[in-house]
């Protein structure tokens, strides 16, 4: 049977939510897939003999590519997409994990109004605590998208025709998914949202999400440097963004 969708996964350090990310995936009720892993953390030849194991014993049958350095987990997406052979390209971070019917849901969804790119709605799992919120996907474009970011990454699905040349993850430690799908909604795609809570986004304390320099630094960067934004202009979008993140929290 041809593969209809690639699963894309960058792993850099914890093997534990890795483990629990690919059990979501062997639960799901759709089974036409293929899944991608990307080892970002060449340096550390320990966790990469524990993954070679933990995915020969209970994950067979997945395409493992090692970096010969760390390239972060952009660039890390971007080689498994290049190397996908699914019509449809799902991501997941490691430290992520789907509900068992997320794929064959949102597939679904997709193939009936002929949508190219979709994300849902998330849950939030504090680690450490109970407390949890629930992140709602709602349709954007372009301009509303300009002012915030709301939308979880491994809840998307696109199909793999959209990701080619400047179609990418750039080079960024943060925001780099934004900056994507600032491109491909400037291009003219609809972002699609589907209420329904499919995906769970853990909140992790050594998350790349957390430091506030560097969230700062790469919103300006995205405003100026990608959206060509003159300084002014990218530091009151920084501002806004910065607001409406804090607001959703």
């Amino acid at each position: 049977m041809k593969i209809e969708t690639s699963i894309v996964i960058p792993f850099y350090k914890n093997l534990v939510l890795l483990k629990k990310a690919l059990k979501s995936i062997k639960k799901q009720s759709y089974k036409n897939y293929e899944i991608i892993i990307i080892y970002d953390n060449p340096r550390d030849h320990s966790l990469l003999i524990k993954l070679k194991k933990t995915l020969k014993n209970k994950f067979k049958k997945i395409k493992l590519i090692i970096n010969s350095k760390n390239i972060g987990a952009g660039l890390s997406r971007n080689k498994g997409i290049k190397l996908a052979k699914g019509k449809f390209i799902a991501f997941l971070d490691s430290d992520d994990y789907w509900n068992k019917d997320k794929l064959s849901i949102q597939l679904s969804y997709m193939k009936k109004y002929n949508i190219d790119f979709s994300h849902t709605s998330y849950r939030i799992i504090n680690l450490g605590n109970s407390k949890r919120k629930i992140r709602e996907a709602k349709n954007l474009n372009y301009l509303n998208l300009l002012n915030s970011c709301d939308i979880g990454l491994s809840t998307v699905i696109i199909k793999k025709k959209f990701l080619r040349n400047k179609f990418l993850f750039p080079n960024l430690v943060t925001k780099e998914d934004y900056v994507l799908w600032l491109r491909l909604s400037k291009k003219g795609i609809i972002l699609y949202g589907l209420k329904k809570v499919l995906s769970n986004w853990s909140n992790t304390p050594d998350s790349l999400s957390k430091p506030i320099l560097q969230k700062l630094k790469d919103a300006y960067r995205v405003y100026r440097q990608y959206e060509s934004l003159n300084p002014i202009s990218s530091i009151l979008r920084t501002i806004i963004l910065s607001i409406n993140y804090i607001k959703k929290n």
